[in-house]
């Protein structure tokens, strides 16, 4: 038996609820990881809130670090002992042990201890494939990236710095803007109290940004297109404030033939070559200390309902981490 979030309906954090579950044997191809560390991220909260049906029962998290303490038949990459982490579904993270296939692990590698590893998978990876991927930042390029100060916003705001890119960044107080500026934000621009498309013609003198990267969806959409440079590309990749409505295509025609992309994590993800690629390219630049992840916040696995109304209510910053 291991403790482990378990769910019975979808819905508020209150649904969530610390119970005894059996974990079998790992089944061929999958390991079985004791976790040291598990990742908190938002789309844990769709997950919950049933934006992302799930069937039920189910676990919860979709991200861990730990050690692998069995392993099933045909299992070959990885031994009884060695370090992992790894962000993928189906959820189930939020548990002292878990099974998962071995095609969705990775080794931790020396210099890189469980805690970072837990926390920075999922954003991390996510922050691969937008600027090294999706739309290849580099050296001139200046981009908008919404929630600056958040986990995803923090590892973008340094690593695009790093690859020479000048940063634009919305933050909701005065407090995140000195964290994202401190992560290479040269410019933190406070929503709250400034229109951050005004902003955004100041700072670019009017030539607007080649790329947009937004997790936020329904209360940032409409603003985000318009800081787009003509043929520029709005990369939606969350929806913290709630889903973006219909849309009229024509839309992105009228304001300078724009593109859009709506991807995921887990399409990158889905061919271990490319898993292991991708996390090759994000445990050089942290072990080099050119991404910090910072853990802002650490809750034990029972103390999960005040880390999810805490995430939900924006009062974290940086990366989570919960601890079974």
């Amino acid at each position: 038996m291991v403790k482990a979030i378990r769910m019975h309906e979808q819905g508020g954090p209150e649904v969530m609820k610390l119970e005894e579950v059996d974990l079998a044997a790992p089944a061929a191809g999958q390991i079985q990881v004791k976790h040291t560390a598990i990742g908190l991220n938002y789309i844990d909260t769709y997950h919950r809130s049933g934006l992302y049906k799930l069937d039920l029962p189910s676990g919860l998290g979709m991200e861990g670090a730990g050690t692998v303490a069995a392993i099933g038949d045909g299992v070959s990459g990885v031994k009884v002992g060695d370090r992992i982490a790894y962000a993928a579904p189906p959820p189930g993270s939020y548990a002292e042990a878990r099974n998962i296939e071995e095609t969705k692990v990775v080794k931790i590698p020396d210099g890189v201890d469980d805690k970072t590893a837990a926390a920075m998978m999922l954003q991390g990876l996510t922050v691969q494939y937008l600027i090294r991927q999706i739309y290849k930042v580099g050296k001139g390029d200046t981009i908008l990236v919404h929630a600056a100060a958040g986990g995803v916003g923090s590892i973008l705001c340094q690593w695009a710095s790093h690859l020479g890119a000048t940063v634009i960044g919305t933050v909701g107080s005065d407090e995140k803007a000195e964290l994202a500026k401190a992560n290479g934000c040269a410019h933190p621009i406070v929503y709250t109290r400034e229109n951050f498309v005004d902003r955004v013609m100041e700072i670019t003198d009017g030539k607007k940004v080649p790329v947009v990267y937004d997790s936020i969806g329904k209360d940032t959409w409409p603003l985000s297109l318009d800081c787009l440079a003509p043929t520029g590309l709005m990369v939606s990749f969350g929806q913290a404030s709630g889903p973006i409505p219909p849309v009229d295509l024509g839309i992105f025609a009228a304001k300078g033939s724009l593109k859009f992309t709506r991807p995921t994590l887990m399409t990158y993800t889905a061919k271990k070559a490319d898993l292991d690629v991708m996390a090759a390219d994000l445990f050089d630049v942290v072990a080099k200390g050119v991404v910090k992840i910072a853990i802002n916040q650490t809750y034990a696995l029972a103390d999960v309902v005040k880390a999810h109304q805490d995430l939900e209510g924006r009062k974290t910053t940086g990366s989570t981490i919960l601890m079974p």
